[in-house]
């Protein structure tokens, strides 16, 4: 197994090591200028990472009956999305973090304005790797709706309102609904995502399904933040790969500082129980999409 991915099934490690290469094609070429923003666009996506979302979309797609291949541009617009949330959340102006996936921040290793610009290319290649999908052009209503579930997720009611919800939060005492609030845009909202981009990649135009899977990914984005916030507490910076302790540091609300270590890690038990249960009729429970809801509490990094 790929040592800085051991905690993979083998299934799940063939999916990210797809998604590696499935990425490392579609960015743009390290030698074409401008190289140095096209290098820092390169160092924060193939730079590592667990490739949860890409997981995702593949574990969904199979689960559904349709072959990997199908999901290649679904799970690499996702981590493309993610790498590009990373870079702008880690920027001085909103965590001011030098440290991820065990590397300098992009705005450390190269410099803030690169950072930024690279981000926002970023955003927009993902639009551009799910435009580009054959499948869109065969079934044009399919693909405008992957685009618009992936807007959604990086807008104001996901990943960019999450990030404004966080900011407002440094300092304040939050109770656990309006943490939940936050991280269902900040980090759930590109989970859910994910998975539907799978089911869609899919082929699939079950409502009915397509609800279920969403109630899926509402509990395992939730719990994947949980046990993130577990970590920044017991964790150590090897093996999380950024600052253990930053949260903390930072004065940010935290399942476990609302909560307690105890209830907080109750919460996450109830919650893969919960998604393990919604995919009781679609996947086995060996299938990969029931790996991923268990391995979002029980991951070490």
């Amino acid at each position: 197994m790929n040592p800085t991915r051991p905690e993979l099934t083998p299934t799940l490690l063939d999916f990210a090591q797809r998604a590696d290469g499935v990425l490392d094609s579609l960015l743009p070429r390290a030698d074409a200028p401008p190289l140095n923003l096209h290098r820092a666009m390169r160092y924060s996506v193939l730079g590592g990472g667990k490739r949860i979302r890409p997981l995702l979309a593949y574990a969904t797609c199979v689960a559904l009956g349709a072959e990997p291949g199908a999901a290649d541009r679904a799970a690499a617009a996702v981590e493309v999305i993610h790498a590009y949330s990373l870079i702008h959340d880690d920027l001085p102006a909103m965590d001011d973090d030098a440290l991820r996936r065990g590397l300098p921040t992009v705005h450390i290793a190269f410099d803030e304005a690169t950072a930024i610009l690279a981000g926002d290319a970023l955003q927009a290649l993902a639009f551009e790797i799910l435009a580009a999908d054959p499948a869109v052009a065969a079934d044009p209503a399919r693909g405008v709706a992957m685009i618009q579930s992936l807007a959604t997720a990086c807008g104001s009611a996901g990943m960019a309102g999450g990030q404004a919800f966080d900011l407002a939060a440094v300092g304040h005492r939050l109770d656990a609904t309006e943490l939940e609030r936050m991280h269902a845009h900040k980090t759930g909202a590109l989970i859910r995502a994910s998975v539907r981009l799978g089911a869609l990649a899919a082929g699939c135009k079950d409502a009915d399904v397509l609800d279920v899977l969403d109630r899926y990914a509402q509990q395992v984005g939730l719990a994947f933040q949980i046990r993130d916030d577990i970590l920044d507490v017991e964790g150590d910076t090897a093996t999380i790969g950024k600052a253990q302790g930053a949260d903390i540091a930072r004065d940010k609300p935290t399942y476990p500082s609302i909560l307690g270590m105890d209830k907080a890690r109750a919460l996450a038990a109830r919650l893969r129980a919960d998604a393990l249960a919604c995919i009781a009729g679609i996947a086995a429970t060996d299938s990969a999409l029931a790996d991923l809801a268990r391995y979002a509490v029980d991951r070490n990094s």
